[in-house]
């Protein structure tokens, strides 16, 4: 996990190194910097795989290609095992997309499992950037065109641009590669293409084999992300993702005979903090809490809009408690896992069961929707709250299997039928690891269980009136009016530090269900 800058082009150097100091929190443990005559790649590096020999750029052993990585490839061992003995230089996984693409071309970017942004370029002139496809890495981007002066620039955050940059910096899309020579190309969804759910009965239910299938490819989803050569750990809010993801890398990690680190935060009272902590004992792991007041979370909802480089309510809210979770978390490991993706995957969401999608085409195509703009939305406000402290996230069920064996189950049994809670089938795929009460938990957004929407809405009330929205623009100018107290209050933060600067995430109307 790292913070990258790539220029093509015309070359201006001193930018490219300002560009790169703004992301150095991403990777606090090194830098690295390569100049050639018509590229420039930049990276800091958060070291995770081969602490010790995975300085970036890296190159290969004749030193005519670059690469640096932001981010994790998960099943780099199988792709460079039949590699020729002595071509691999280290063990880092992002080498692995080095030498596939050098070897197979940019076609070879759709091997890569993992989330990534990679940027690539050759003594040639060449180059190669690419974005995984549900985009769960950061990628930014000015194209090339008459105000760049011949340029085309990358980079991990928006904040990295110059500020008279930022107005033309876009969202690099995910699933896509962009070469000088043929531009952006797509070469993957973020839900595959050939994913198609099977049709059953809605009566019909699902047996011990559907049951073991689902509980498998969480496993096996977990079991890759505790890849690491640091230590990792959990974020644990209580709920049903997070703890199935807890209890998993539990029981991996025992195997190894340690003891797995979680970390959960709330105010005194929270719902979110006792059910982690009763989690937590259950499974036995290293518990930490971050117990916070209503000062604590007004003293950083500042630095959280500022730091998520976002307004949006659903994402503030949840943004200061997981800021404050970061701070502490990253003073003990370098990688946690969440369970960011289990509602779009399972339909775990209270909009997803009302009658907009109670035909079961209309609820799946609801749950692809969701997943193509998760890179804009919560995988944006994760990234960003646990890279501002140097923290890796990973999220075990947006693994690119799990998300084709979750897309292929009847939409039907996702629906609320039959007295059935939302995620049924996932709760009773893991009947045994939880205890009963946890594993049947309702559904709360993370904001509200760690009682950080409370204290943030009556923050809201108190600094803005009522009355003044009827007189609040359309912000920005193309996008939508401000509806709310919290969204004004978080407009005007974010304004202070991004004024003039369009969103770069896709935004439908804020609602709290």
């Amino acid at each position: 996990m790292c913070g990258i800058v790539a220029a093509f082009g015309r070359i201006d150097g001193a930018k490219c190194e300002r560009m790169l100091d703004r992301v150095r929190h991403r990777g606090p443990d090194d830098k690295g910097v390569l100049a050639l005559p018509s590229a420039w790649l930049g990276h800091q590096r958060l070291s995770i795989i081969d602490v010790m020999g995975g300085h970036q750029p890296l190159t290969d052993a004749a030193e005519t290609t670059w690469i640096v990585g932001n981010g994790e490839i998960y099943n780099h061992e199988r792709l460079t095992a039949g590699l020729p003995d002595g071509m691999l230089q280290t063990r880092s996984d992002t080498e692995a997309a080095l030498h596939m693409v050098m070897l197979e071309g940019p076609a070879a970017v759709a091997k890569l499992n993992g989330m990534f942004a990679i940027a690539m370029v050759d003594a040639e002139g060449g180059g190669l950037v690419a974005r995984d496809p549900v985009g769960v890495k950061p990628l930014y981007w000015i194209p090339d065109g008459p105000e760049t002066d011949g340029v085309t620039l990358f980079a991990s955050e928006l904040r990295a641009f110059d500020e008279a940059d930022r107005p033309r910096v876009e969202a690099f899309p995910p699933g896509c590669l962009w070469t000088p020579a043929a531009g952006v190309v797509r070469y993957a969804d973020a839900v595959p293409v050939e994913v198609r759910p099977a049709r059953r009965g809605q009566t019909e239910v699902w047996d011990n084999v559907v049951l073991d299938e689902v509980r498998d490819a969480v496993i096996a989803a977990v079991r890759r992300r505790m890849m690491s050569d640091v230590g990792v750990g959990v974020f644990l809010s209580g709920g049903l993702d997070s703890a199935i993801v807890a209890a998993i890398a539990a029981r991996e990690t025992a195997a190894r005979g340690e003891v797995l680190p979680t970390f959960a935060v709330g105010t005194p009272e929270s719902a979110d903090l006792a059910a982690a902590r009763k989690v937590a004992a259950h499974i036995g792991s290293d518990h930490h809490e971050v117990v916070v007041t209503a000062g604590d979370l007004e003293e950083a909802l500042d630095e959280a809009v500022t730091v998520i480089e976002h307004f949006d309510p659903r994402l503030v809210r949840s943004s200061v408690p997981n800021l404050l979770l970061a701070r502490e978390a990253s003073r003990k490991v370098k990688v946690v896992l969440t369970g960011e993706g289990a509602d779009e995957l399972f339909a775990g969401y209270t909009h997803q069961h009302t009658a907009e999608f109670a035909d079961p085409d209309a609820l799946h195509g609801e749950l692809v929707r969701s997943l193509e703009q998760l890179h804009g939305l919560n995988l944006q406000r994760c990234d960003r709250t646990t890279m501002y402290y140097g923290l890796e996230a990973r999220e075990p069920f947006l693994d690119s299997a799990l998300v084709r064996t979750a897309l292929r189950l009847p939409p039907e049994w996702k629906q609320r039928t039959g007295g059935r809670p939302e995620k049924a089938i996932l709760r009773e795929a893991f009947l045994g690891w939880l205890p009963e009460d946890l594993l049947w938990r309702g559904k709360e957004q993370f904001g509200d269980g760690s009682g950080a929407g409370t204290v943030l809405a009556a923050l809201a009330a108190e600094r803005v009136d009522r009355a003044d929205l009827d007189d609040v623009p359309q912000v920005p100018p193309d996008c939508w009016p401000l509806r709310s107290e919290e969204e004004v209050m978080y407009y005007e933060l974010w304004a202070e530090r991004f004024a003039g600067i369009r969103p770069l995430a896709t935004l439908e109307p804020f609602a709290t269900a």
